[in-house]
């Protein structure tokens, strides 16, 4: 179906907003309400980047790996399957209703009787059958926009929220999310994972721009009482909960919270180890089942004495088994692996990173744009070219129409910028951050190491013309590394973003502005500030800035505007979770921007290659009111921008 019948159906009377738009109470009413066909889309395209898979398929096999063949394939991304109990259907998430609207649907193991389980804008994902058959439990963000635990009965398609009541709910500021859940043998138990109740930490004890995930494993009734936490354990992750066949024991894998931002790279990954635990659930006596490195992770019992589970990344990867003398099971590719109930069979994943199109179209959430992929960094002439980083192939500059036709390269970092091809290709250095002179004929941007590496290796202001001509370097070696630069309204200056030399901790400098005719540079601020966009009108700058929680070296990452004479300091978002890749709307009277304050909608641990899993879109106005969240994916979505009308 697409978007468009999708809308219709849902709804799009109530939804005159988008149901992201509308408070969260009123998200299922939003959703449900039967009403007139959409309108065409009156506004411009919203473009925004989101790090994930291009494709995925579902394969199923033999335990042993033998007979593999691909079971469903809609030529988008189908993941996260699993078997029912008698081992005749399987549940699992697709998004072939638009890219980054995930749904349940059921089948058959033979690929027939297809059927949707779920309908709507929000994330429904990891769906596992009831012993029985008669239920479905599973993760959804509809009614919260924040990931919970629901049932639905597949007789009567009555929908149950367990976990989002307010009794159950943690601490508001905390992330509040609750993943994968899992049912006792006998139906009458529910196991999950939750960060409720932890704090939004980033990496390297705090102090880094990614979060970390804290999980621990809790147990409720299948009609939502007696929710209880059965093992947990400080600074560390406890995820993807499976009961015993004999329902007195949850195995899970464990790992230190530190780790679930280093799985999600690849640099970093064959460093960290997990390892497969066991909870008695009456008495929470625990059993370590493995040892050594390693990052384990999908256990599942096979019989009441064996564990299985996979060995993620590097020439490890594939499937082990805590019996002795079992043999690894190697298939390329494998992700999420789930284990039928009598242990003879096996469903999993593979992705495809081709990497997508530019403007590809994605599921939109808003009745009024459409919604497309871009390459990072996007931003707009008044004659409405369109310039961005293509950090997919190399961190070059390329402008184009909006539509993504009459591409040109204007800055080619491969022959132009001497940088380490190795830095380049891990995305920690290139020309990032390109934007248009107000008159349209010159385009500003940084060249250099960028993100960890700001701190050890330089990087320098750069404009060119939009023809490619006329390449001018603007900052010198005064300033160790410069970049994130922004024109002001009327072209005399330019503002970036200072970065000291400092090995340990990459530290910023603070927002510097540069005067185009002398070249002098002024600081207009002291603060650990990044990323700093003038606004159409020149009155006021909007960055980031990271603040130091009190007594702790941990940060948080808020935005703020100010005057370009350093004055008048506001700060317009305070939430907990970090803030970010904001820009202004072309009127200036709105800003977008990236959020983690909705949370994870899954394990951290579950992810590959994408380094902030909880980011969502939202937009607030200039003054830092009305704030609402625009998109709902389980990816990563960030560095948004509209599309002028024309």
């Amino acid at each position: 179906m697409d978007r468009r019948t999708f809308l219709s159906r849902a709804g799009t009377a109530a939804c005159a907003l988008s149901p992201l738009a509308l408070p969260r109470t009123a998200l299922a009413t939003a959703t449900a309400t039967n009403a007139a066909p959409a309108a065409p889309a009156a506004l411009g395209p919203l473009l925004l980047n989101r790090i994930g898979p291009s494709a995925s398929a579902v394969y199923i096999a033999n335990a042993d790996g033998s007979g593999e063949r691909k079971l469903i394939d809609s030529g988008t991304l189908d993941y996260n399957a699993s078997f029912s109990a008698d081992g005749q259907w399987l549940v699992f998430t697709s998004e072939r209703d638009g890219l980054g609207n995930s749904n349940l649907y059921r089948m058959r193991v033979d690929g027939s009787q297809l059927e949707r389980l779920t309908e709507g804008p929000a994330v429904e994902d990891a769906g596992v059958f009831s012993p029985d058959g008669s239920q479905v439990a599973f993760v959804s963000t509809r009614d919260s926009l924040l990931a919970n635990i629901w049932v639905l009965d597949l007789k009567t398609r009555r929908l149950r929220n367990l976990t989002g009541v307010a009794a159950l709910q943690g601490r508001p500021e905390s992330p509040n999310g609750f993943f994968r859940p899992s049912w006792s043998p006998d139906g009458q138990w529910l196991a999950f994972s939750s960060d409720r109740n932890t704090d939004w930490k980033g990496h390297h004890d705090g102090a880094g721009w990614e979060h970390t995930q804290e999980l621990s494993i809790y147990v409720m009734r299948a009609d939502g009482s007696g929710l209880r936490q059965v093992a947990s354990r400080k600074a560390h992750c406890q995820g993807s909960p499976k009961w015993s066949p004999d329902g007195r024991r949850i195995v899970f894998y464990e790992t230190l919270a530190e780790y679930t931002y280093w799985v999600l790279r690849p640099d970093l990954l064959l460093k960290i180890d997990s390892q497969i635990v066991s909870v008695d659930v009456a008495s929470g006596a625990r059993t370590v089942h493995t040892s050594g490195p390693g990052f384990k992770i999908s256990p599942q019992y096979r019989g009441q004495d064996e564990i299985v589970y996979r060995r993620k990344g590097g020439p490890e990867d594939g499937l082990y088994s805590t019996v002795s003398g079992q043999p690894v099971v190697r298939l390329a590719g494998l992700r999420t692996p789930s284990w039928s109930a009598d242990g003879r069979q096996l469903v999993y994943e593979k992705f495809t990173w081709r990497g997508w199109k530019q403007n590809q179209p994605l599921y939109s959430w808003d009745p009024q744009r459409e919604y497309r992929y871009t390459d990072v960094w996007p931003a707009f002439s008044k004659d409405g070219w369109m310039v961005l980083t293509a950090k997919h192939e190399d961190g070059s500059v390329d402008v184009m129409r909006p539509d993504g036709s009459q591409r040109r390269r204007v800055y080619d970092v491969t022959r132009q910028s001497g940088l380490d091809p190795t830095l380049v290709r891990r995305g920690l250095g290139g020309a990032f951050f390109p934007v248009w002179s107000p008159d349209g004929e010159w385009i500003v941007f940084g060249v250099g190491q960028w993100f960890t590496q700001r701190g050890k290796g330089r990087a320098r202001l750069m404009r060119v013309k939009r023809d490619g001509t006329g390449l001018e370097q603007l900052t010198d070696d005064s300033i160790f590394n410069a970049g994130f630069p922004s024109y002001s309204a009327d072209g005399q200056a330019v503002v970036f973003r200072i970065a000291n030399e400092d090995p340990n901790s990459a530290s910023l400098g603070g927002l510097a502005v540069l005067d185009l005719a002398t070249r002098q540079v002024r600081r207009i601020t002291q603060g650990y500030d990044n990323m700093p966009i003038w606004s159409p009108d020149g009155s006021r700058i909007l960055f980031n800035r990271g603040v130091r929680i009190p007594g702790s070296v941990w940060s948080n990452f808020d935005l703020y505007t100010v005057r370009p004479d350093g004055s008048d300091l506001r700060r317009l978002t305070d939430h907990p979770a970090s803030d970010g890749h904001a820009v202004w709307t072309p009127d200036g009277r709105q800003i977008l921007y990236n959020s983690g304050q909705a949370g994870y909608r899954d394990e951290a641990c579950h992810y590959d290659q994408t380094f902030q899993p909880y980011g969502q879109l939202f937009v607030m106005n200039a003054d830092g009111s009305g704030k609402r969240q625009i998109t709902d994916s389980i990816w990563e979505d960030s560095t948004p921008q509209y599309v002028p009308s024309r």
